[in-house]
């Protein structure tokens, strides 16, 4: 990289102190933002446009761990991005931007003029609705947002069909697929889950992550040391699921069974509302708690995790609590369209409340998880009997139809069937995905995550958003897809840290679809 092309490129702190210069001597600054992850003559048109219309031209990109673009994005690292923009003649400035969306690159440019290209125009074009926010920022500013661009081509589009940032059969599904749903059909399909009145029961189950540095084997009993470094506390289990189905429905409520610990209350304050809240709470009932012992993420790669304790009462809840339990889920069954049924086995659901669940609601989408502390005791087919759709993983799988190596289409079927289900999901991780509606074929669709930081809690995100579409009557394949880019998200989230960003899914999903 040559000397003045390396001193376009700006750190943020630096940057701020040279804009607030330029600006105070009168200069007119124009912002471009994005992720020009492949310049092509469309971008090299769009910013010879927009450095005519001021003194100088920062081009603010997406740093790559912020990139929202599906797999394998970005193709170009953030050097290799900064250098093809700062060697360009009609750039002044680049600063990689630590953010998902512009809003924080706008505030630090504070440009006289923000050029958009001119699909923009148009803003129910961006599926990410952040354009809104964009364009406020820049008139609070003082500054103008305009449209340009006389050239206009895709950089997904051609990433997609000519690079190999994609593996082939990833490649291979969203082509087919893009055949018959664009990435406005996909985010049509989606706004359609607003509307939608969902009750979500299950256990709640808050994660808990100590962070440890280890620092070997003690040298008489030979077990791991570590030195503590920090706790997070996160809501899981169904609260999750909750958590999730609230990004993309404006009605959800919420069943669930807390204990009376004061500090459980503190967590839920500003998560769950009052308008939301139809929990039941028992001083007799132990809050679940599962704590896991983690070493910090090294390079980007999987958590580590070093071992687990679980603290939880398996003593079924009182007859009281179980009335009070069937009272309030009969009550919010009568005004909800779809029950989104997350079954983790550590008490809430008593034969009485499955039974009611089963016969009363008027479209049920069915988790029955299986773990170590349930383990042979929680399985889907000895639990139910009826689901409209449902869920499970391989391990689930085995233990519903108790073979050790099933076959997936088939056993899939058979449950689905049994259920008198239209659809049925069994996830495999890093192997096909099979979903199944009735009287369709089978899809199977590879996983779309190429990196890994925490697989807790990607089941519970895919489920989430299947349930929706099931309840939604959407094809398999879209439904499935959906699935796959929640559970692609989740795996890059500590535990259920936070919920997935609609935002993020719909702009994955548009660009998976732009072939």
């Amino acid at each position: 990289m040559s000397q003045a092309t390396h001193s376009k490129i700006l750190g943020v702190a630096e940057a701020a102190e040279r804009f607030e210069r330029l600006r105070a001597e009168g200069k007119r600054l124009v912002q471009c933002h994005g992720t020009f992850d492949l310049v092509h003559p469309g971008h090299v048109i769009h910013l010879e446009e927009a450095r005519a219309l001021g003194d100088a031209l920062v081009v603010t990109v997406t740093a790559e761990a912020f990139v929202n673009k599906g797999p394998g994005r970005p193709c170009f690292n953030d050097e290799l991005r900064a250098h093809s923009l700062a060697a360009l003649e009609c750039v002044d400035y680049v600063v990689l931007i630590p953010f998902p969306a512009a809003v924080e690159a706008i505030r630090l440019v504070k440009p006289a003029v923000y050029c958009k290209g001119r699909e923009y125009e148009n803003p129910d074009n961006d599926v990410t609705g952040n354009i809104h926010d964009d364009l406020k920022e820049v008139a609070a500013h003082g500054g103008e947002t305009r449209y340009i661009g006389s050239v206009v081509f895709s950089s997904t589009r051609l990433l997609n069909r000519h690079f190999s940032h994609l593996a082939e059969p990833v490649r291979e599904f969203c082509r087919d697929l893009a055949t018959r749903v664009s990435g406005k059909d996909f985010q049509t399909m989606i706004e359609s889950f607003r509307g939608l009145r969902v009750l979500v029961v299950g256990d709640t189950i808050i994660d808990q992550y100590s962070y440890l540095k280890v620092q070997g084997l003690t040298s008489k009993n030979r077990i791991i040391s570590g030195k503590f470094l920090r706790q997070d506390t996160h809501l899981g289990g169904a609260l999750a699921v909750f958590r999730h189905v609230r990004e993309f429905c404006d009605h959800v409520r919420f069943v669930s069974l807390l204990g009376g610990e004061p500090w459980v209350e503190e967590l839920l304050a500003g998560t769950i509302s009052p308008e939301e809240d139809a929990t039941t709470r028992d001083p007799n009932f132990t809050t679940v708690v599962k704590k896991r012992y983690v070493e910090p993420l090294d390079n980007e790669n999987e958590l580590s995790k070093l071992f687990s304790v679980n603290f939880l009462d398996n003593t079924p809840p009182s007859k009281d609590t179980g009335r009070r339990l069937l009272e309030t889920l009969r009550s919010e069954m009568k005004s909800c369209d779809v029950v989104l049924l997350a079954d983790f086995g550590h008490g809430l659901m008593q034969k009485e409340l499955r039974e009611m669940v089963q016969n009363e609601a008027p479209f049920l989408v069915l988790n029955c998880q299986t773990n170590s502390n349930n383990h042979g005791f929680n399985i889907i087919t000895r639990q139910y009997q009826r689901a409209d759709a449902f869920s499970l993983d391989l391990q689930e799988m085995m233990l519903a139809c108790g073979q050790r190596n099933p076959e997936g289409e088939v056993e899939l079927e058979r449950l689905a069937t049994s259920f008198g289900a239209r659809y049925g999901w069994l996830t495999r991780g890093s192997v096909l995905t099979i979903g199944h509606a009735r009287g369709r074929p089978p899809v199977l669709i590879p996983p779309l995550a190429t990196e890994v930081t925490d697989t807790v809690g990607a089941g519970d995100a895919f489920f989430s958003l299947v349930g929706l579409a099931a309840a939604r009557g959407l094809p398999l394949d879209v439904a499935t897809f959906l699935g796959q880019l929640a559970g692609a998200q989740a795996v890059n989230i500590v535990g259920n840290e936070h919920s997935i960003s609609r935002a993020a899914l719909l702009k994955s999903a548009a660009s998976l679809l732009n072939f």
